[in-house]
């Protein structure tokens, strides 16, 4: 028997929400008025609805890209505390339906570390995620490494969520079929590229040696570096490039979610390179439907066990619910 049964518990982990005190300072924030918009400042009618629709039991909620990542100083400081605390208080009221990951302030590390750890000890909190680049830089940098270290300490992961690329990149790289195809620089590709050099920077920066128990997630069947990670590994072992055991790192350190890839082939991918206790389920609601991805994962033709791991036992054993 490879389906699982309707009543096996369902732990979504990267399911979105938007609350003003980050929305007024973002230009294209959702419109709470808009279909979208409804759904993501919603935790009580449409969100439950469309859960309980599908058979997930829970979602584990963080703020939509591209959170606090474009935010510097006191502004980014107080945005995350607002957020976070909001998150928090949902959270207590429905606690068998949610948990959360923290927004925070990248672009001030210790600050950053600093809010991870009030989340994390004194809110329940989860983790954390970071939403692509921090004000136009990349977070491998050792200036952001507070962030890793508390996340180690605290035995939390961070969920490196993607985040749409900066003009300069979109004219170079997509210009002009951005235009006439607004998803290349989304979901369809930039979204990946972006999230994929972000864990391969991260890698290559030497903070797996300073932090060898550091977890971080990433989304949509780990942003196609399962698929690469043969060729990364042998690549980056030839003669003239650095010692890094990359493959290794990768496999110890990363977990990968479902999220908006609803695809056997790229699950079958990960399987074959990654423990399976590194793969947990995700739908990435709004964005992606709930059923579709439920419906796709009960009818992928696995074990039944690692089903169940994937449906809930892996969030549960890294997340601590």
């Amino acid at each position: 028997m490879t389906d699982v049964t309707n009543d096996t518990e369902i732990i979504a982990i990267e399911e979105h929400f938007m609350r003003e005190a980050l929305a007024r300072h973002l230009g294209s924030a959702a419109d709470p008025a808009s279909p979208l918009g409804r759904k993501l400042y919603d935790f009580t009618g449409v969100r439950l609805e469309e859960m309980d629709a599908a058979g997930i039991d829970m979602q584990v909620l963080s703020h939509q890209s591209p959170g606090s990542q474009t935010l510097s100083g006191e502004t980014a400081v107080e945005a995350c505390r607002a957020v976070n605390d909001a998150l928090a208080s949902i959270i207590r009221e429905t606690p068998e339906r949610f948990a959360g990951l923290a927004m925070i302030p990248s672009s001030a590390p210790e600050a950053a570390a600093d809010e991870l750890r009030r989340t994390v000890e004194e809110l329940g909190l989860k983790g954390a995620m970071i939403h692509g680049k921090s004000c136009g830089e990349f977070v491998d940098a050792q200036k952001f490494w507070p962030i890793y270290a508390c996340a180690e300490a605290l035995d939390v992961p961070v969920y490196l969520h993607p985040a749409q690329p900066d003009r300069t990149m979109i004219e170079a790289c997509y210009a002009p079929y951005d235009r006439s195809h607004p998803a290349l620089t989304g979901p369809a590709w930039g979204f990946g590229v972006d999230a994929g050099t972000h864990a391969i920077r991260l890698v290559l920066s030497g903070v797996f040696d300073r932090h060898p128990n550091l977890k971080i997630i990433l989304g949509h069947m780990g942003e196609a570096l399962p698929f690469w990670l043969p060729r990364i590994d042998e690549s980056l072992a030839r003669p003239g490039n650095a010692p890094v055991r990359f493959a290794e790192i990768f496999r110890r350190n990363f977990f990968v979610t479902t999220s908006g890839f609803f695809s056997d082939a790229a699950l079958r991918c990960c399987l074959e390179c990654l423990d399976p206790e590194h793969i947990l389920f995700a739908v990435d609601w709004p964005y992606a439907d709930n059923r579709t991805g439920v419906d796709w994962l009960r009818s992928h033709p696995m074990g039944h066990d690692w089903k169940k791991a994937i449906f809930s036992s892996n969030a549960r054993a890294l997340l601590k619910l």
